[in-house]
């Protein structure tokens, strides 16, 4: 038998204006935690969308256990064994857990086909015991939240006894305590005899639990390498093609006056009357970023919604630049100086089914020298969509013209980073900027941040990664449930010390 439970021989796929993987190898070993490195846009989700039916390679073939298989179809995958977490999850959000994971594969018996779903909960309730997969299979999808969506998608694939299991970012979405709970999922399924591909751009997870790594670039197979024997330094330059800074050069903060006063904010959830966000009040300077910080659901969320004009504050005042904002519409803030890279970049961030020349407009398409007597000039919009797209580095198969629903999670996300910080904005509110971006961006989007301080610019960041936490902001603001709890100078403070403050268990210093 070979030594290999996959095998993906010389897979060349190709999409109209580029290729996506350009004759790439990837073999994974029985038990083995194998990682799937490389930039947005590399070609690794590609590639496992070939190995799990979604797409039919040009060129190239794949085996299991040494046989040549055809996957013509997600169906065809399921039945060798090979199952799929998705970056955005596929799930019917009405539906419940139970029902979720049972989609397709329910047990029926009878000539009637009655459905036996007692059987299917005792079945799915013993999986998630087994392997350490909290879930109530009663919850609404919709209900849950995303920690507990990424385990119902995990049970869909173990409830379908597949051996082969792929992870496509999975920590993308997840808070730094999820992602510890995944790692031991991990190594459980791995330990128990299963095969993990995992797709991520994140090295510490890399060296926590994979065996082995292949890294992609630009479509292009680099190299497998073990990953006790390759450093962080070594891996990130495989990927990128250079040498990339991991630690952020930042000069002193000189901080001038307010852009963001911010005074006894409370907002009410929309399911009850509790506060989702209580009496909060701080401000932003100009040529400062201030970062808050938080485990998600602690209010952050709303707080920036209510920001942004996307939710209606209960009571409390906004003022940017001394002008009150606090019952304005989108736009009007947009136009008294706030640019917003929103948390949510399908729903929040971009018209999917748009191409990116028109997604880059979007707040501006009515201003000169987009429009002109109330008509698009769309010369002056192609020229500056191609202006944004090498500055930011935004790759897509057909440059302006791309649809951006057709582009990478991470070529989106540059994509709304490109629009918000060309404004020019006296305010730029970052939610998350580099969720799910690899090191090479991370680091750009980083120098950007900085680059808007430095032009006195203010910045308000949110972020869940604590080294982000750490490293970009000049202030660190901590929100546990719906309430600033504790101001901390990040060149003063540990990641243990500010775990306390995120857990609550220090309030106010």
């Amino acid at each position: 038998m070979s030594d290999y439970i996959i095998e993906m021989l010389n897979i060349t796929k190709e999409f109209p204006g580029i290729i996506a993987n350009d004759n790439v190898t990837l073999q994974l070993k029985r038990g083995e935690i194998h990682a799937l490195l490389g930039e947005n846009g590399a070609g690794k989700s590609t590639l496992m969308s070939v190995l799990f039916g979604l797409y039919q390679p040009e060129k190239g073939e794949i085996r299991k256990n040494g046989q040549t298989v055809k996957i013509k179809d997600p169906n065809d995958a399921n039945a060798l064994g090979i199952g799929m977490v998705h970056q955005h999850f596929k799930l019917v959000e009405v539906f419940s857990v139970l029902d979720n994971i049972i989609l397709g594969v329910e047990p029926t018996t009878g000539p009637f086909g009655f459905l036996r779903k007692a059987q299917a909960r005792e079945k799915v309730v013993a999986l998630s015991e087994r392997y350490g997969l909290k879930v109530d299979p009663d919850a609404l999808v919709e209900d849950i939240t995303v920690g507990m969506q990424q385990r119902t998608e995990i049970l869909k694939m173990l409830y379908r006894d597949n051996e082969v299991l792929i992870f496509d970012e999975p920590t993308a979405v997840l808070t730094p305590q999820e992602i510890e709970e995944l790692m031991k999922i991990m190594k459980g399924l791995a330990a128990e005899g299963k095969s993990i591909l995992f797709i991520t751009h994140k090295l510490d997870e890399i060296k926590a639990v994979a065996d082995r790594c292949t890294v992609l670039r630009k479509g292009r197979f680099i190299g497998t390498v073990d990953v006790a024997s390759t450093s962080k330094e070594e891996l990130s330059e495989m990927m990128v093609g250079r040498k990339v800074q991991l630690v952020m050069d930042k000069p002193p903060c000189h901080p001038g006056e307010s852009i963001l006063t911010v005074q006894n904010l409370t907002v009410k959830s929309k399911r009850n009357s509790k506060n989702v966000v209580s009496n909060v009040s701080f401000n932003v300077r100009r040529g400062e970023i201030v970062c808050i910080a938080g485990i998600d659901g602690n209010g952050q969320s709303e707080l920036v919604y209510a920001l942004a004009g996307l939710m209606k504050s209960d009571s409390g005042k906004v003022f940017l630049n001394n002008k009150e904002i606090t019952h304005m519409s989108v736009r009007e803030r947009t136009e008294s100086g706030m640019s917003h890279i929103p948390e949510d970049r399908h729903k929040h961030g971009l018209v999917l089914d748009y191409t990116l020349e028109n997604n880059f407009v979007l707040k501006r398409y009515n201003q000169e020298p987009f429009s002109k007597g109330g008509f698009l000039r769309f010369s002056e919009i192609r020229q500056y969509a191609d202006g944004l797209i090498e500055r930011f580095d935004v790759r897509s198969g057909q440059g302006p013209t791309t649809i951006a629903r057709s582009m990478s999670g991470g070529n989106q996300q540059k994509a709304i980073i490109a629009r918000e910080i060309d404004m020019g904005c006296d305010l730029l509110i970052a939610v998350q900027p580099t969720r799910g971006l690899d090191v090479g961006a991370i680091e750009y989007i980083r120098k950007e941040l900085l680059e808007q301080r430095e032009a006195g610019k203010a910045v308000l960041l949110v972020s869940l990664e604590l080294d982000e936490v750490l490293e970009v902001p000049d202030r660190i603001l901590v929100m546990y449930e719906g309430e600033i709890v504790g101001e901390l100078d990040p060149r003063h403070t540990t990641a243990a010390e500010l775990g306390l403050y995120m857990a609550g268990a220090r309030k106010n210093g």
